[in-house]
Formats: C-alpha cells, structure tokens, sequence
C-alpha cells in the first residue's frame, strides 16, 4: 500500500530525508518513530502529495507521488499533528464541508457523517462548536475528518499530541479497531508503549535516515543483540531459605551467567546471562538446590523503549 524507494528530500542544506526505502503492506499499523526533526512529517508529506521529493520515488497504492496525486488523495487521508479548526463551525458542518470537499453525493452526507461520528464516539458533539471541543475530542474528529471518503491508508502524524491518558487510551482504541477494518495505517508518536501495543511492523528514522523497517519483535531482538548484556532476570526470594548472597556465589560459577547482584535487606536477586544466552530456565534448578525459596521469577522484557534507545544514537538534524 505504501511504498518508497530512496526518497530524498533537502531544505536547503539540510537533508530531511536521505535515500529512505521502505515498504507497508495492506492492514499494516505501522509506527513511525524518530526524534524531532527526524523526518517523520517531510515523509508523510510527501506520500500524501504536499511535498515533492529531490530524488526517490514514492508510491501509494500503487500510485506515484508525482504523476497521479488526485488519485491518491481519494485512496488516502492524512491528519496533521495540528488540527486546523473553523470558527464557528459546528461539527456536523465541519464533516459537511470536507465530505464536500471529498464530492460525496449530498444525499449520502448525512448517512456517512453519522456513521464516522459513531465510530469516533463523537455523536452527542453533532451540534457542537468545533472549537469549543476538548483537545481530544478534536483530534477524534480529525480522525473523523479523514474518514469521510472511506480512504484504504491512513497517514496519521502524532495523532495522541497534547492527549491526556483518558484520551490517549481511547484514541488508541479507535486506531486498533480501524486496523480492524483494514485499513493500512501509518503512525508516527513519541508514545512508544502505545505504538508497541498496536504496531504490527515499525520504522526507525533518525536523521532523516532509515534505521531500522520490520516487525516489532524483530526490532526487539535487535535491541537485545545490541546490548552489552544479555536478558536480565529478576528473582524474587522467599524469607525463609538461602540468602541472595548464598546464591550469587553458586551462580556466578556458571558460565551461563554474566553478572548477579544480591540484596539481602530486600531479598531480591538480579542475574545478567551472558550475551547471546537467552535461555534462563538452568537458573530455577541452581537457585532450588541452594535451597532458596522462589516467590516469584521474572524476565526483563524489553520494551519498544528499550529498542529505540539501543538502534538510535540520539543524534538530532
């Protein structure tokens, strides 16, 4: 549904994006994720025909940015980080307009409008004022917005900005059952934990280059293989048995473990395997035979978080 192949783009002396390939196939979510500045909008501009690219090509749908844009504005929608409202305006007029806009038959409006108010929870706001709505309920109604004309891609540049945690939740909500329907969805956030969660493949872009384009758990075991460390566990121990400095000293004799590190006062014990070693259940059976008393057992999960940090460099345009 998306895709592009060395896509450039210059301002001036800067390179907002450099040779950017990348490829998002139907009823994908795919999260967007780089720092400020990243190139993150300059690309979802540029697939949505606002922006012309230096070199590269880009296609939507099949279509190229640069010969067939009225046919891809049909097959698109794309929301802003900022949704740019009317005065005055209530919402019914508001979706009227861009259904309008979008050449729905008058006749149809009314149906179409109702049913995207229904699904963005928006249909006791019908008759209000658009700009007397809440930050989120006017990011939900651009969301609305760009579903009037039923598009196949949705581009959604920070569609969570300035939400707060009710809202981000239930924007969130809307953008899984979207991906329900099939539409192909491309996100870009600085909420990472909520990308993880409903992100079936991400792309990692810093300096207007690509670092990283696939699956989540693959981003995830990338994350790992570049870590200095391998998986950590975390062991929390029973007050009766063997102290957790009893049983570092048997585990650090394994070559399986890196590092452990003890604290009797909370009785907790924290194990580095050695890198490449993501096997941890050898650990069960030396901590039982020392006899220490398991309350519970805890891998670290490596969270989209953790993934960002280790593939970015923190380098800024």
């Amino acid at each position: 549904m998306i895709e592009t192949s060395n896509l450039t783009k210059h301002f001036g002396s800067l390179v907002a994006l450099d040779s950017l390939t990348l490829s998002i196939g139907p009823g994908e979510v795919f999260g967007f994720i780089g720092p400020n500045g990243a190139g993150k909008t300059t690309t979802m501009r540029i697939l949505s025909c606002l922006t012309r690219p230096d070199a590269g090509t880009a296609k939507v749908c099949g279509f190229d940015t640069r010969t067939h844009g009225d046919d891809i504005r049909k097959c698109i929608g794309y929301m802003p980080d900022f949704l740019g409202v009317y005065d005055d305006l209530t919402v019914d007029e508001y979706l009227q307009f861009f259904a309008s806009a979008y050449g729905i038959a008058r006749r149809a409006r009314a149906t179409i409008i109702g049913q995207v108010l229904e699904l963005t929870d928006l249909t006791q706001k019908r008759h209000s004022l658009v700009d007397g709505l809440s930050r989120g309920m006017q990011q939900r109604l651009g969301v609305a917005r760009v579903l009037v004309h039923d598009p196949k891609v949705l581009l959604l540049d920070e569609p969570a900005s300035g939400l707060d945690p009710r809202a981000r939740i239930e924007m969130r909500s809307l953008l899984i059952e979207l991906a329900r329907m099939g539409k192909t969805l491309m996100v870009s956030s600085h909420i990472l934990s909520e990308l993880g969660e409903m992100s079936t493949s991400i792309g990692i872009i810093e300096r207007g280059k690509l670092l990283y384009a696939g699956s989540v758990t693959d981003a995830f075991a990338r994350a790992k293989t570049s870590a200095t460390q391998g998986d950590r566990i975390v062991v929390k121990l029973a007050t009766s048995g063997a102290t957790p400095s009893t049983i570092k000293q048997a585990l650090e004799t394994d070559h399986r473990v890196l590092k452990a590190t003890a604290n009797d006062e909370q009785r907790t014990l924290t194990v580095d395997l050695t890198t490449g070693e993501h096997e941890h259940h050898f650990l069960l059976e030396r901590i039982i035979a020392c006899q220490g008393r398991i309350e519970s057992f805890q891998p670290e999960v490596v969270k989209l978080e953790d993934a960002f940090l280790r593939l970015t460099t923190g380098a800024l345009q």
